[in-house]
């Protein structure tokens, strides 16, 4: 989603060995962090830089064979891209036309999935050639997408993820995600990891841990710091998480940012 907000960082104080102190930003804090609700609350330790189109308003990414592919928004500059990740160079793209304001992406078997903001619309490309394959509709705003192997999980800003039929976009079932009982709104971006729904919350360098079964955050990932504050001052908010499914990496991004990050989880200390 586009309110062309600043970034906001949140951290939470997390104990580290002496090896990770020099990987893992130091505590601060921001207008929006997550409630203290006694969740566990994971911190990160960079294990890669890579450069990142800081023209690129990530809305939507995916890891696949070697390759990143993301979705951008704003009206005139949308756009699908195929993208190498250890140089940031775009190896294949469509745009959208300007008609459109482009959200999250899923790859699903064969095909490509592109949400829209306001529109309605759901563009569906073939993965290889990106040519145009169908157009499929939804009710309301469509912000971030994945898929657990069975379902596309579309979330639309709300605190309500959908799960559809990736063949028609029916709804399944739904889901109303909650903090300690709290609902949890503002969810964009989203990647299915290990068993659960990963969630950028707008405006938050915060990723919810979701339990796709019940909707209840199991945790959250501390993730501000990644940039340096020169850097934020000409950025817009984190949002994009792709995981690496067979070498179980975990990348993050954000709309505009001048670099990919790929990082590992720190635990909780007791």
């Amino acid at each position: 989603m586009d309110d062309n907000c600043p970034s906001m960082r949140i951290v939470a104080p997390i104990a580290l060995t002496a090896i990770m102190s020099a990987l893992v930003r130091p505590p601060a804090s921001a207008p929006r962090p997550p409630p203290p609700d006694g969740l566990p609350r994971y911190g990160y330790a960079i294990a890669n830089v890579y450069p990142h189109d800081r023209d690129a308003f990530t809305q939507g990414l995916q890891y696949l064979d070697g390759f990143l592919y993301e979705g951008t928004g704003l009206n005139g500059r949308s756009s699908i891209r195929k993208v190498k990740l250890e140089t940031g160079e775009v190896v294949q793209r469509r745009d959208v036309p300007e008609a459109y304001f482009g959200e999250g992406i899923a790859i699903w078997k064969s095909e490509l999935f592109q949400l829209t903001w306001q529109s309605g619309v759901a563009f569906v490309y073939d993965l290889q050639t990106f040519a145009p394959r169908r157009t499929l509709r939804y009710m309301g705003e469509g912000w971030g997408l994945t898929h657990d192997g069975a379902s596309l999980i579309m979330s639309n800003g709300s605190d309500t993820l959908r799960f559809l039929d990736p063949e028609t976009f029916a709804e399944r079932r739904r889901i109303r995600v909650t903090a300690s009982g709290a609902p949890l709104r503002d969810l964009n971006e989203l990647e299915y990891v290990k068993g659960e729904i990963f969630a950028n919350v707008w405006r938050a360098d915060t990723i919810a841990r979701i339990d796709p079964a019940t909707g209840r955050v199991n945790g959250w990932i501390d993730v501000g710091g990644l940039l340096s504050r020169r850097e934020l001052a000409s950025v817009d908010v984190m949002n994009g998480i792709a995981h690496d499914a067979a070498r179980d990496r975990l990348f993050v991004t954000g709309k505009l940012w001048p670099k990919l990050f790929e990082i590992t989880l720190v635990p909780p200390t007791k």
